[in-house]
């Protein structure tokens, strides 16, 4: 996400009271370790034991964000939990902010208990959870302090002395949540950010994603692992950082080229290749359309898998250019969903292996691309457009697939449609404002304007 949301993220970020768990009449979990609470470094609760070896194909689920499913009015959040349960989409969680609190306030205390209430959802789904180990204590960063948390400076990465004990938190929170097999490392690459040489410091990130990689692995070894989470800009191709991966949209920014590069060069081992970015270029043109711009995730998935040659993730994506709050409410809630169904065939089509929807949840009636209405309210926790895309979207089409079936279209709707379809469903877009009749794989149907439609074929 963009510094803008950072720097709100940040003074949101703390706040939030988790559940304590009583669990003598379980017995002992099924790891070894104490019965963590949130004040310690054990494992927490009871968790499930994962079946058989993990898969970097995870799919398409969604990133929990400083709002929840987690707090509100007791029935709206059971709503959201059935919700969540009949998807059980895979889930992502940051470590500090987003939800959690400071994980380790001072040297060797912790602080668990946000970051436990957030798993505690993801378990009750039954979804695939993921955790972004990112961010880092106010000790760790150059002029912190220790027992103090400054929400400000959340995208502040960790001092390179203290490299070692970023990854040693990984190490413990990989520890305490077991039946967590997949970790982003970092978020962004903020922080790396080489201002004076204006480019990434890919260098200094890839030191502490080896050491956090390292910490993982002797966690458990089947444990699977990813970076470097960089951001795809794209420019315009008159830019000077244009670089040859070039389409409709623009140009990727050469810069974020080289560190994935670099990463891939460096790094000691991944088990999957992590990107985010918007459809649109830096200075927030969305060419030639919102529709032809998605076109880049499909670009940019294409150029990371041959240049890492490993399944490639989208930790994050955007379609809708930000206001000056980097709020995303311009469009009407058909014509949002209509380009998210568009990116995520870009995605599909192309070959990414996961994707995961930022989810804008926020406490209002109003909440533009959210999964669900919000919990605070009392008829809250019912689904939304948005996430009855992308539980459809991910039922119809898992990832890993390459039986894709091309779809004759009629040529007059050629400009207005687009399309993804396997031998046994389809899924079509219209691209325009205004109802259509489309002919699509023999079949004649009304569209309305921005619909989104499915074929049993």
């Amino acid at each position: 996400m963009n510094v803008a949301r950072w720097r709100l993220a940040g003074l949101l970020g703390a706040g939030i009271v988790a559940l304590g768990l009583v669990l003598a009449a379980f017995g002992p979990p099924p790891w070894d370790g104490d019965e963590g609470k949130g004040g310690d470094a054990g494992v927490y609760g009871t968790p499930t034991p994962p079946r058989g070896h993990p898969d970097a194909d995870v799919g398409w689920g969604f990133t929990h964000t400083q709002v929840s499913a987690d707090e509100g009015e007791d029935a709206a959040k059971d709503r959201a939990a059935k919700l969540l349960s009949a998807t059980r989409l895979p889930q992502n969680q940051h470590i500090m902010g987003w939800g959690a609190d400071n994980p380790e306030p001072s040297p060797g205390k912790y602080d668990f208990e946000a970051l436990d209430k957030r798993v505690e959802t993801v378990r009750r789904s039954g979804g695939t959870p993921v955790i972004t180990l990112c961010c880092a204590p106010d000790w760790m960063k150059d002029g912190g302090r220790a027992g103090s948390t400054d929400w400000s400076e959340l995208e502040t990465a960790p001092s390179p002395r203290h490299f070692d004990d970023f990854a040693a938190l990984a190490g413990k929170i990989a520890r305490r949540y077991p039946e967590v097999r997949h970790f982003l490392v970092w978020n962004e690459m903020k922080g790396f950010y080489d201002d004076a040489a204006q480019r990434w410091d890919a260098a200094s990130y890839t030191r502490l994603y080896n050491l956090v990689h390292d910490e993982l692995k002797k966690a458990d070894k089947d444990n699977l692992v990813g970076g470097p989470y960089t951001v795809m800009d794209s420019v315009g191709k008159a830019s000077q950082y244009a670089s040859s991966v070039r389409g409709p949209w623009g140009a990727l920014d050469q810069r974020s080229l080289d560190a994935v590069s670099y990463w891939n060069k460096h790094k000691k081992g991944a088990d999957f290749a992590v990107v985010d970015g918007s459809s649109y270029t830096r200075d927030d043109r969305l060419l030639p359309d919102e529709f032809g711009a998605t076109d880049k995730l499909a670009a940019v998935t294409r150029w990371v898998r041959k240049e890492t040659r490993l399944p490639v993730w989208w930790a994050e994506w955007y379609v809708e250019v930000g206001d000056a709050k980097d709020e995303r409410d311009g469009w009407s809630e058909p014509h949002r969903t209509a380009v998210q169904a568009s990116a995520l065939i870009a995605l599909a089509r192309s070959g990414a292996s996961a994707g995961f929807y930022w989810n804008p949840q926020n406490k209002g009636a109003a909440c533009a691309g959210c999964l669900w209405r919000s919990t605070r309210l009392r008829d809250g926790g019912t689904e939304l457009p948005m996430l009855r895309l992308l539980a459809r979207f991910s039922r119809e089409f898992p990832p890993g697939r390459t039986d894709f079936t091309p779809v004759r279209v009629a040529k007059n709707d050629l400009p207005n449609v687009r399309v993804l379809a396997d031998k046994d469903t389809a899924l079509v877009v219209n691209t325009s404002p205004n109802p259509i009749e489309a002919k699509v794989a023999g079949r004649t149907f009304d569209m309305k304007g921005y619909e989104v439609k499915w074929l049993n074929r």
